[in-house]
């Protein structure tokens, strides 16, 4: 990798993206080079809180260098309590009001930072990705389910308790599809990797994942370029609200699917012209792919590991 992002720092930092399919780990040099990952298989949503644990300290070791890293940052997808360390509460992750941030110290020996990956993401997207510059600005990540974040004056909106950007799991269907997180109808539903999944199965009749249709909508196939119609066109619309909420410079979606552009955000930008109220007399936000790409969460958990170590 060569993405370079912020200041000088005095040693190498590391972030950790824990998504509902992967861990992914990126080592940040002195001088803020991105020159390791490592990525590797989640134990499973019901798998024993220990085990993901030892998971994603081998990832952060992986990229381990020489002399030893200062500190690692966690970017975790769910409701997370930055101030105190604590995962509370995920619908892809297994712990439960957990202290993440003592157990993985105690592990790597390491100081240890841990907040949303959204939040993670749009640090880094604000600083040195699609949104540089912006002074307000909406971040949309897609992958196993919704993620988001909201920044402005420069900051990333976190809430009254640090839980504000679970944009997926607003209701846009009421009483529709069963989400993994206990509710019915929630945008992750019907606007993620799993419901391009879905869709595609069952209009195939056979399991694809997330690759596979991708694979198939690059070559043509009618069905898989339908799927990613239908989820950019589910994006356009939730987004549509989330600008009418917040009004924001720029709109920008990472995660793996975004990596998709004329596939997903080409239906998404449409959609979004289209939701919105007074377009002929007001500035549509551009909606933007993440220009840090998948890697986005994993860079700004080592930007807060960085900026936490001085």
């Amino acid at each position: 990798m060569s993405t370079t992002v912020g200041r000088p720092h005095a040693a190498s930092t590391i972030g950790v993206d824990v998504g509902g399919t992967k861990v992914l780990a990126v080592r940040l040099s002195a001088d803020g080079q991105v020159e390791a990952s490592s990525t590797r298989t989640m134990p499973g949503r019901d798998a024993e809180e220990h085990r993901l644990e030892q998971v994603v300290a081998a990832a952060a070791r992986d990229v381990y260098d020489v002399p030893g890293p200062a500190a690692i940052g966690l970017s975790l997808a769910g409701l997370v309590d930055a101030a105190r360390g604590r995962y509370l509460f995920g619908a892809h992750l297994p712990w439960r009001d957990a202290p993440v941030r003592e157990r993985l110290a105690r592990r790597t020996g390491l100081p240890v930072v841990v907040d949303n990956d959204a939040n993670c993401a749009a640090h880094a997207e604000v600083l040195a990705g699609a949104a540089r510059g912006a002074r307000s600005a909406l971040l949309v990540t897609i992958g196993t389910g919704i993620g988001g974040a909201l920044v402005l004056d420069g900051r990333v909106v976190r809430g009254a308790r640090g839980l504000a950007g679970e944009f997926g799991h607003m209701q846009v269907v009421p009483d529709g599809l069963a989400c993994e997180c206990g509710l019915r109808g929630c945008w992750e539903q019907y606007c993620s990797g799993r419901a391009l999944e879905r869709l595609a199965r069952v209009a195939l009749g056979r399991h694809l994942d997330g690759p596979q249709v991708t694979e198939l909508a690059r070559g043509g196939d009618e069905v898989a370029r339908q799927a990613f119609a239908s989820v950019g066109t589910w994006l356009g619309v939730g987004v549509a609200g989330l600008v009418s909420a917040f009004d924001p410079e720029v709109v920008v979606v990472g995660g793996g699917v975004a990596a998709e552009d004329d596939l997903l955000l080409e239906p998404a930008r449409a959609a979004l012209r289209g939701s919105l109220q007074g377009t002929a007399y007001r500035a549509v936000p551009p909606l933007l792919a993440a220009r840090l790409g998948p890697v986005a969460g994993a860079v700004g958990a080592a930007l807060l590991a960085r900026d936490a170590t001085g």
